[in-house]
């Protein structure tokens, strides 16, 4: 454990939100590196008094993790032999010795304000409340755990079972627990765990048996007493969990769904909406090694099925959900010859965009990068899934060729998912803004960006090109992600968008509703993403483009937008951009005219 600051009087946390909300997220098993970053940004924000508290529960990948502190001798393998091994070393900013993280063990990290007007928290306390948590968690499922004088962390009869470290600076925490579930406990044979010599270390698993509780049941303990122990409303959304079988998930006081088997039943009709995650990895889940070869049908197929047909939907369409195409306004015309003429891709065209008619009468156009074909198979996308083609390097010369032609002031781009490229197009991305600077210096770049496979060096080029604005979509809710895009990941979409506002970017997402989702859910996305500085927000209607794609859940209200803005806004993201027409470049120049008068005002101040 180490603090940035002297000990301090008395613990309390700061109770001063608008809900005193713990928001709980299970993020699944996330990178070492990507979950720092996320809790970083986070744990920033905090800091400056802005967001909420967390409680972020992962797994990592195998990693052994060296504190502020950490002493090379108790390493007993070389850099080499512990990548032969499948595992990373990591130097970290907590405090502590050197420790071991993998699959089966669930991993906490607390970002917490700790104190309020006028009190101070003291940290040790804060140290024993997590332990607190455990120890009460531990019970739960007939395991005692104690302390033992002069140790941090949580002991049983077999040995040290949850480790703690953590940092505090300015009253707020980050970093945490590390809780030995179903642990491989050989990989803590090759280090000394905390420095600590002749001393076991134990895992659920070896104390129950065949009785140990699943992962899932593990992290519904914990919330509660969290919640219980630091006096907050525990909310708790989990992107997936490793259940099989349908079912509803009562978790006490939390207002969101768990997910996997179903929402939590404090949501009227939800639990209709539910689609069984039977295990299939296969195409029909959008790629990726096949599943286990028995009777599964995926996902996908599973809603396409039991969904209404394409024409059935269409014919559905509400009022307000109808435009009128313009194919003779003088302005698409001559944008739509300008396009073909440079041999340009247009997101516009390729995903159907219902606003395309009004924005190319206006000269607003979005320019999608790295050619027409996808690597990716989202469900609700009409891009084209396939092989792509080569790479075309002249291709940000005529970019930025259109752009001067279009004498734009904001110019959007956008890509392909280019998971066969080792960079994911960022070096296009890069090249273009700068060819588009170098034409047209007054003219503003938002660049809508995959996720890079979680490649932090290839956002970094994108990063250093300093475009004006840095989008990228969180889609759907957490529970949908499987659903909607199975090869990529709500965790790692928040990590993005929170390197890129580390980075001093502007930042902005999106979100498509009507695919099964629920207000309260659409809700709480919302919330993280804003709790990762994002700074402009778009939500608008899902229209099912084909009958191999999702089906429409439902058709959401004018009136549902009209809320979900003013619930945006008060978040206090700098502009939200909600209604059902709505996509994710539509009225990009105003938005981030918005932000940029925003940023004027706090200068000002």
């Amino acid at each position: 454990m180490e603090v940035d600051q002297a000990p301090l009087r008395a613990t309390q946390l700061d109770t001063t939100g608008a809900d005193s909300a713990l928001r709980a997220r299970w993020l699944g098993k996330v990178a070492y590196r990507e979950a720092h970053d996320l809790q970083h940004t986070l744990f920033d924000l905090r800091v400056k008094g802005e967001g909420e508290d967390y409680l972020l529960l992962l797994e990592h990948p195998h990693t052994y993790t060296m504190g502020r502190r950490a002493s090379e001798s108790n390493l007993l393998l070389s850099r080499e032999e512990y990548r032969e091994l499948g595992a990373q070393v990591v130097e970290t900013d907590r405090g502590g010795d050197v420790t071991y993280h993998g699959p089966g063990q669930l991993v906490g990290y607390p970002i917490l304000k700790l104190g309020g007007a006028g009190v101070q928290p003291d940290v040790v306390d804060y140290v024993r409340n997590l332990e607190d948590v455990l120890i009460r968690s531990l019970t739960d499922f007939g395991i005692d755990g104690f302390r033992e004088e002069g140790f941090t962390g949580v002991w049983t009869e077999a040995g040290k079972i949850a480790a703690i470290g953590c940092r505090i600076t300015r009253g707020v925490t980050m970093h945490g627990f590390a809780l030995n579930i179903s642990t491989d406990m050989s990989y803590w044979d090759k280090i000394i765990p905390c420095g600590i010599q002749g001393r076991s270390v134990a895992s659920m698993s070896q104390l129950l048996g065949e009785a140990t509780p699943k992962m899932q049941a593990v992290c519904e303990s914990i919330v509660a007493h969290a919640g219980g122990v630091f006096g907050r409303s525990p909310k708790l959304a989990a992107e997936a969990w490793p259940i099989r079988e349908r079912r509803s998930i009562r978790v006490v006081n939390l207002a969101v769904s768990t997910t996997s088997g179903g929402p939590s039943s404090d949501i009227p009709g939800a639990a209709e909406k539910v689609l069984v995650n039977d295990g299939a990895q296969g195409k029909g889940c959008g790629g990726g090694s096949a599943g286990p070869k028995r009777n599964v049908i995926s996902l996908r197929a599973r809603a396409v099925a039991e969904g209404p047909s394409v024409k059935d939907q269409a014919m559905d369409r509400p009022k307000w959900l109808k435009r009128k195409a313009n194919l003779a306004d003088p302005g698409f015309i001559e944008l739509k010859a300008m396009v073909r003429g440079l041999e340009l891709n247009t997101v516009c065209e390729e995903a159907g965009c219902p606003n395309i008619y009004e924005c190319w009468s206006q000269r607003t156009a979005t320019l999608m990068l790295l050619g027409d074909t996808c690597t990716r198979s989202c469900g609700f996308c009409e891009v084209n899934t396939g092989k792509p083609g080569a790479v075309d390097l002249d291709e940000p010369r005529r970019v930025a060729e259109a752009v001067t032609r279009m004498d734009l002031a904001h110019a959007v781009l956008t890509s392909v998912a280019r998971d066969d490229l080792a960079d994911g197009g960022a070096k296009i991305f890069a090249e273009s803004i700068l060819a588009i600077r170098d034409r047209l210096p007054a003219c503003k770049v938002e660049v809508l960006v995959p996720d890079f496979k979680g490649d932090l060096q290839s956002a970094e080029i994108v990063f250093a090109a300093q475009p004006d604005v840095f989008n990228h979509n969180l889609e759907s809710v957490a529970r949908l992600q499987r659903l909607v895009r199975p090869q990529a990941s709500y965790v790692r979409s928040l990590t993005l968008l929170a390197r890129a506002k580390r980075a001093g970017l502007v930042t902005k997402s999106g979100i498509i509703c009507g695919m099964g989702e629920t207000e309260l859910e659409l809700r709480e996305a919302m919330a993280d993403l804003r709790a990762v500085g994002v700074d402009i927000l778009t939500l608008g209607q899902y229209l099912r483009p084909s009958g191999h794609h999702l089906p429409v859940d439902r058709w959401v209200t004018p009136e549902e937008f009209d809320r979900l803005r003013e619930y945006g806004e008060a978040l206090g993201f700098a502009h939200v951009e909600s209604g059902p027409l709505v996509r994710s470049s539509y009225h990009a120049r105003a938005a981030t005219e918005a932000v940029d008068r925003l940023l004027q005002q706090k200068v000002s101040v």
